[in-house]
């Protein structure tokens, strides 16, 4: 449940070991992902027959189209869908490696590309395979908790930089080059923020770190779901960069956990040998899925006009409910606000929020170290209805806030 103090992953730690005589590592004190905290709070309050609008999670309201879920029963009809190979069928990395042509223009030669098991799964390997034990990978905050706690797991240390408004919560070409980090990670379109680098600051980016001798990864998960046009891959600026992409956000794939790394032609070998020993293959069932889905008929740019739609509303209405000092995002689904306004600190005020309206967001502690006590997010993934309805709950909520 959503720990109202916060306790420290350390302190967590401590108290679910003590009567056990099992000593636990260090690198398993990883803070907890506070949004599946909330999540779980609120489908437990959904199960007493509360009206729960989730804007918690960053899940698309739809799944995959029906014609590729037809496509898959009738392909285990006859098919038992064992083992494929660690990197991936290879319909579906030739089927990724023609969504680079459509999608940015670029070659990507199929063997570049491995399928995971999900984006997570992708992390692991990325962090694992450019990384030894104590080096550093710079990450801007607010940002994915993910990362660092996946980087702590691995015995890598986060250098976390704090980033700025004024920089639209974005790393900086200053902010690499004055960096002791061994690797860089950035993310276009980032989550919590919803904020997309341009083609010139990538670039200068990824200059930057090639100045520093910095392995940089790009997440690029969002990609599609952009408000303003075009999405910029690493891929179009250097060869030696480290790409991380999902099915589970433009593809609504997300329980399906599918995902993809582009590495270096050299590292095509590496990162086959550590996916054969920690995880065998990714799911035969999902990639056969994200096989068919790329060749499906339906219209994913649909999703993004939806979520524009609600990303307008939303922009219209949290300043006049207290919720401030929001960069309008350029893409994902996300907008991240200032509650300093209110006398209640992030845990604190997103309780209250659920329990009083039923609409449910996530803290800004999972997204910021040090300044997430006075943020939130807000998941727009719903359908509009939804968010005009929560917009009216949190209005008639705040009403009685600001009076008592």
């Amino acid at each position: 449940m959503l720990n109202k103090n916060c306790k420290s992953s350390y302190q967590e730690t401590q108290n679910l070991t003590r009567e056990c005589k099992l000593k636990s590592s260090k690198r398993s004190a990883v803070n907890p992902f506070l949004v599946m905290d909330v999540m779980q709070e609120a489908s437990e309050l959904e199960k007493q027959g509360n009206s729960i609008i989730h804007m918690e999670i960053g899940q698309p309201n739809s799944g995959a189209p029906i014609d590729a879920l037809n496509q898959l029963y009738n392909k285990s009809l006859q098919d038992n869908l064992g083992y494929s190979s660690a990197l991936g069928l290879p319909k579906l990395r030739e089927k990724i490696s023609d969504l680079y042509k459509k999608r940015y223009k670029l070659f990507i030669d199929p063997k570049r590309i491995v399928v995971t098991s999900g984006s997570s799964a992708a992390f692991v390997l990325a962090f694992t395979a450019f990384f030894d034990p104590g080096d550093k990978v710079l990450i801007g905050e607010p940002g994915y908790p993910s990362y660092k706690n996946i980087i702590k797991s691995l015995s890598l240390i986060s250098e976390i930089c704090s980033t700025s408004i004024e920089n639209r919560f974005q790393l900086t070409e200053d902010s690499i080059l004055k960096s002791t980090a061994n690797g860089v990670l950035v993310a276009s379109p980032a989550n919590p923020t919803g904020v997309s680098l341009t083609r010139e600051e990538l670039n200068s980016l990824i200059k930057s770190a090639k100045k520093r001798k910095m392995t940089f990864i790009s997440d690029e998960i969002y990609h599609g779901l952009n408000f303003n046009g075009q999405d910029f891959s690493a891929l179009e600026f250097d060869e030696d960069v480290i790409v991380i992409n999902s099915f589970s956000k433009y593809f609504s794939l997300t329980g399906w956990r599918l995902g993809w790394i582009v590495v270096p032609p050299t590292f095509t070998r590496i990162i086959e040998k550590l996916a054969q020993n920690l995880f065998i293959c990714p799911a035969n069932a999902s990639q056969n899925l994200g096989f068919f889905v790329l060749n499906s008929s339906a219209n994913f740019d649909e999703k993004v006009q939806q979520y524009r739609k609600n990303k307008d509303i939303l922009m219209d209405h949290l300043p006049k409910l207290g919720f401030i000092n929001i960069v309008k995002p350029d893409g994902a689904f996300y907008i991240y606000a200032d509650i300093s306004q209110f006398k209640l600190e992030s845990v604190d005020l997103v309780r209250e929020i659920l329990e009083k309206t039923g609409v449910a967001i996530t803290p800004g502690n999972d997204f910021d170290s040090l300044r997430g006590h006075k943020t939130v997010r807000f998941s727009f993934a719903c359908s509009t209805n939804e968010v005009k309805e929560a917009m009216r709950r949190l209005s008639s909520w705040y009403k009685l806030y600001i009076n008592s």
